[in-house]
């Protein structure tokens, strides 16, 4: 039998309404769906730390008065041009390797790969015309910056591969996801330090917190498949994880703001941050799959508070 989802040309874990339906052709849908246009948590997640890192070398930069809101600008559009077209990539590329998986999972079995709707030749063109626009992105930075960026694929490549062979797959996520937060130090400064180092540990540890939260939809999933997820290996005690985990991410944040210099003003939007993690941890329940995704998704507003709180500082100045 025929799933509707693909008779419909939709897939059954994207929101129906979505704007892709709305306004792309019909025969553009499946490569929405591979670059996940229809679910921009994804990309959003992926930005926060690259915002972070920028917005916290401007406040390096302030305090050496050298800030420029036109540089600031202009990092930050490039980093939500390089976040759409590279999640899309990745997430495509991720498409091909879980091939066979997402065939033997219901919640991505309606996917464009697996349900037939594009073959793995288109995906594969399509991926590197993502990585191209990327890769334009990326050249508008300085060199150093460029190598910074070049340096993250290693990671990219690695995380489709990692539960298969390890139950922290969220790790290498967070490898990959968090670069960002290296990014914005290295365009602003052509140099890394001991802040952009600390806040890429505190991004990392988010991200191994959230996307946890995420894994636990696919829980008997993936033990019916058997791959590995930190969601399997936490279980029962994935509330205690999550406190150590976002402490630390708060930890290592905070530390990160105060080694770059931000003025106190800075650390406001990591403060409410703070409460939206508290609340996260109190209200789980890990085994229901709509609250699972739609903690994981608030995650995008925790993302936001630290950022808008590193622009206080500069807005005030």
């Amino acid at each position: 039998m025929v799933d509707q989802n693909d008779l419909s040309g939709r897939v059954s874990d994207a929101p129906s309404n979505n704007w892709v339906y709305r306004v792309l052709p019909r025969s553009l849908w499946p490569y929405a769906q591979l670059a996940r246009w229809d679910r921009p948590i994804g990309w959003e997640l992926l930005m926060w730390p690259c915002f972070w890192s920028a917005a916290m070398a401007s406040n390096a930069a302030l305090a050496q008065g050298t800030f420029s809101w036109a540089t600031l600008a202009f990092h930050l559009f490039l980093f939500f041009a390089g976040a759409v077209a590279m999640r899309g990539a990745g997430c495509t590329y991720n498409d091909l390797v879980d091939h066979k998986i997402d065939m033997a999972v219901a919640r991505t079995r309606s996917r464009p790969l697996p349900s037939g709707r594009v073959s793995r030749k288109q995906a594969k063109i399509f991926i590197v015309l993502q990585a191209l626009a990327g890769l334009v992105v990326l050249l508008c930075f300085n060199g150093f910056a460029i190598i910074v960026g070049l340096s993250s694929l290693v990671f990219v490549a690695i995380y489709p591969f990692a539960k298969r062979f390890t139950h922290w797959p969220q790790f290498f996520l967070g490898l990959a996801f968090s670069w960002g937060a290296l990014m914005g130090w290295a365009g602003q400064f052509a140099a890394l330090s001991l802040a952009p180092l600390l806040l890429y540990i505190g991004a990392i540890a988010w991200t191994i917190g959230y996307d946890t939260i995420y894994a636990h939809q696919d829980k008997e999933d993936d033990v019916t498949v058997g791959i590995g997820s930190t969601a399997l290996l936490f279980a029962d005690r994935t509330h205690g994880w999550l406190i150590g985990l976002y402490g630390a991410a708060l930890l290592f944040i905070f530390l990160a703001f105060l080694t770059a210099g931000v003025s106190w003003p800075g650390y406001l939007g990591l403060a409410a941050s703070a409460v939206l993690l508290v609340r996260q941890v109190m209200v789980l329940d890990i085994n229901n799959v709509e609250q699972c995704l739609a903690l994981f998704k608030s995650n995008n507003r925790v993302g936001l508070l630290i950022f808008c709180g590193l622009l206080l500082p500069l807005i005030i100045a």
